[in-house]
C-alpha cells in the first residue's frame, strides 16, 4: 500500500488490528508515517516510538525507520538519539540520517 500512495490505509489497517507491532510492523508503520508525514503521521509515529520495546531498539532496521521517519518530521535532535544508541551501525543507518528529508 506505501508503494501505491496508500500509506494512510497502512495506519488504518494497523489500528484495525489491534495488536501490538512485531519489529517488521514497526518499520513498516516507521516508513508509511515517513511518507505521510501529516499531523496524524507525527502523532502515530511517536507513539509507536515511545512505546516501542527496548530489545528493537538494537535492530538496526527498526531503528533505522524511526531514523528516517523522524528526520522527514524535522526531529534530528531524537533521530540523532537514537543514531547515537545504535551499537553497530551501516551504511543505511548512516544514509538515513544524512540524507535527512
Amino acid at each position: 500500500l506505501i508503494t501505491n500512495n496508500e500509506a494512510e490505509k497502512v495506519l488504518d489497517l494497523f489500528n484495525e488490528m489491534k495488536i501490538e507491532p512485531d519489529q517488521f510492523n514497526l518499520s513498516t508503520l516507521f516508513n508509511a508515517c515517513a511518507v505521510l508525514n501529516n499531523n496524524r503521521a507525527m502523532k502515530t509515529g511517536k507513539k509507536l516510538l515511545d512505546e516501542m520495546p527496548e530489545n528493537y531498539r538494537n535492530n538496526n532496521i527498526t531503528s533505522t525507520s524511526a531514523i528516517d521517519m523522524l528526520m522527514k518530521f524535522g526531529d534530528v535532535e531524537t533521530a540523532q538519539r537514537i543514531f547515537r544508541s545504535i551499537k553497530v551501525k551501516d551504511i543505511i543507518t548512516y544514509n538515513a540520517m544524512i540524507k535527512g528529508n
